[in-house]
């Protein structure tokens, strides 16, 4: 018996050194040529393709062609049920499937007998009627709202497209009039009120705005006094954005303001312009677009963790030059200015370090994290400065309560200046990898732990803001939740935090996950186990000095090896994007799935 358990862990062993072996080949074969970063892969978006489309069409020959890709593409992706959703893989949603029909249909009136969308149209009606009650603009506004509730930060938008691809002047009096000469206030005052959130949605404030007054006004409902300020309007509008072109270089944010500037009678203004032009350049070789450009600073600061969690082999994995080369990518991709859009203090990370990207925790903890592992495995760079000014950036967005938002304080209520305790959690990591650096960090840190403690549910388990599943109740998915946290809590332990109830907290949230492990070994909110959160929870598992939390890493283990390297390579949806948009990123499942052997 001795015997048998000995070579059945010798497998095991081989098993899991080949699986490392191939992941990591996988992960670095995938870096960027010139820069040695990685840039990964969003999934293609029908909400982006299908707004893109609609811009695409309004154009030259160029622009027609490309907007019968996309009509193409569409087509080609509608779901069974006759609907869309927000990746090939997303069960249909109302926002995308109005948005996708309304785009075919708008493609079809510009450009007749291109794209063959009939059936399209037909299973997509009968869907939305399904669920609106009508195709009527009162009853698809109704619905939206049960979508949405008062966050008009989206619902605005889609309602605007549907007006502009709908022809119908009645319907614009009962699109929302959003207050868009709040955007002509100075932004010193943004930051003052605690209304900084508001920067973050200035585009589509001030194009959407100004759309709906001067149309409803040609409606019939009072004079167009939006275009007494149409000036001031667009110039603000040009001065936030990008050099490129593309707003927050979102494909969707940026259609919305080209389409809405040329219903308002502005399609031949400079903004507009430009803005397709980075819709140009974002389009994909089968015809779609995703939602962004790229997430390459998160990607980046990932595969650096995944690959240097194991040191054995390292200088195979990455030579002393090549970790020298990330590091200094990392280090100038930090924003050195306040940011021309959001008045975001200098310090922070985007998600890309394309012209759009927005500074955020997320960003600038995963790039705190992994500069500490270059710095650990070698590195001599002077990081400094950039380390310091990102913990300072880190320790002025924490809110009242404690914990830490996204992109700025504010009031709580919305996704951007709403506290959540994993983007929490990861800050206090970053943190505690780097002690001593800023004065006060303490003192944060242990805020941090406190929100944590209040925000950790009775059963353990924490929520997560910006990932979730499609499939679970009300999308959330507290397996990466609690996984991210948990994780965190471990190494800043190892680190040496050690705030009062760190370790319970952890037992609780590590218990959690073990009470929820799947009978197969694998962990998932939906029907089916996803390979991102078998490795994040496997991941923040092995950090756990538990008998039993180690026997279910290993058995998360044993189902991410039988699944075998190529399966790693197919992302699930869990990502959640602005305003519920769903997506996956090519790069997760193989950093995670790395970094869980590694460790």
């Amino acid at each position: 018996m001795l015997v048998s358990i000995t070579l059945g862990n010798v497998v095991m062993i081989l098993n899991e050194r080949m699986m490392v072996e191939a992941l990591r080949l996988k992960v670095l074969g995938l870096r960027d040529a010139g820069t040695g970063v990685w840039s990964g892969e969003l999934a293609s978006s029908a909400l982006g393709t299908a707004l893109a489309t609609a811009v695409m069409a309004g154009g030259d020959a160029d622009d027609v062609r490309r907007a019968r890709a996309g009509a193409a593409w569409l087509v080609a992706s509608i779901n069974a049920d006759g609907g869309w959703g927000d990746t090939p893989q997303s069960v249909s949603n109302l926002s995308a499937t109005l948005i996708a029909r309304s785009a075919l249909a708008l493609f079809g009136r510009q450009c007749p007998n291109e794209v063959d969308a009939a059936d399209a149209l037909a299973r997509s009606a009968a869907w939305v009627a399904a669920r609106a009650g009508s195709l009527e603009f009162p009853a698809v506004v109704k619905a939206l709202e049960g979508v949405y509730g008062e966050d008009r930060t989206f619902s605005v938008p889609i309602l605007t497209f549907l007006a502009i691809c709908g022809g119908d002047a009645g319907a614009w009096p009962q699109v929302p009039q959003l207050p868009f000469l709040l955007a002509l206030l100075p932004h010193g005052l943004f930051r003052f009120f605690r209304m900084q959130v508001v920067s973050y949605a200035l585009p589509a404030l001030i194009a959407m705005g100004l759309c709906r007054q001067i149309r409803a006004a040609a409606a019939g409902r009072g004079l167009a006094w939006g275009k007494w300020f149409a000036g001031p309007l667009l110039k603000k509008l040009a001065r936030v954005q990008p050099s490129h072109g593309g707003f927050l270089d979102a494909i969707p944010l940026t259609a919305f303001v080209c389409l809405a500037l040329r219903a308002a009678g502005f399609g031949g203004h400079p903004v507009a312009a430009k803005g397709a032009a980075f819709l140009r350049q974002s389009a994909r070789a089968d015809g779609s677009w995703a939602i962004d450009s790229n997430l390459r600073t998160w990607v980046t600061s990932l595969a650096t963790r995944s690959v240097l969690a194991n040191t054995e082999g390292l200088e195979k994995s990455l030579y002393r030059g090549e970790r020298n080369q990330i590091a200094s990518w990392l280090v100038n991709a930090q924003m050195k200015r306040h940011h021309p859009y959001t008045g975001a203090h200098p310090g922070g990370w985007a998600w890309t370090d394309l012209p759009g990207g927005v500074p955020d925790a997320d960003d600038t903890s995963g790039a705190l994290v992994a500069l500490r592992m270059l710095r650990q495995d070698g590195v001599t760079m002077e990081m400094s400065r950039a380390v310091r000014m990102g913990l300072r950036w880190l320790m002025g967005l924490q809110n009242a309560d404690g914990g830490v938002p996204t992109f700025c304080r504010g009031w709580g209520k919305l996704p951007f200046d709403r506290s959540c305790a994993d983007i929490t959690a990861h800050a206090l990591l970053a943190m505690a990898l780097w002690p001593e650096m800023v004065h006060g960090m303490d003192k944060a840190m242990a805020r941090m732990a406190g929100y944590l403690r209040k925000q950790q549910a009775e059963d353990g388990s924490w929520a997560a803001l910006w990932f979730g599943h499609q499939e679970a109740e009300g999308g959330r998915n507290p397996v990466i939740g609690t996984a991210r946290v948990v994780d965190a809590l471990c190494r800043a332990h190892g680190a040496g935090f050690g705030a009062d109830g760190l370790e319970d907290m952890a037992t609780r949230g590590a218990a959690w996950l073990t009470a929820h492990q799947r009978g197969d070994g694998a962990w998932g909110m939906g029907r089916e186990p996803t390979v991102e959160e078998t490795a994040l929870a496997v991941t923040a598992l092995v950090g756990m000095d538990s008998d039993d939390a180690r026997t279910a890493a290993q058995r998360g283990r044993g189902w991410l090896c039988a699944q075998g390297p190529d399966a790693l390579t197919r992302p699930a949806p869990v990502g959640l994007y602005f305003a519920l948009l769903w997506y996956h990123e090519k790069m997760y499942p193989l950093v995670w799935s790395l970094e869980a052997f590694s460790r």
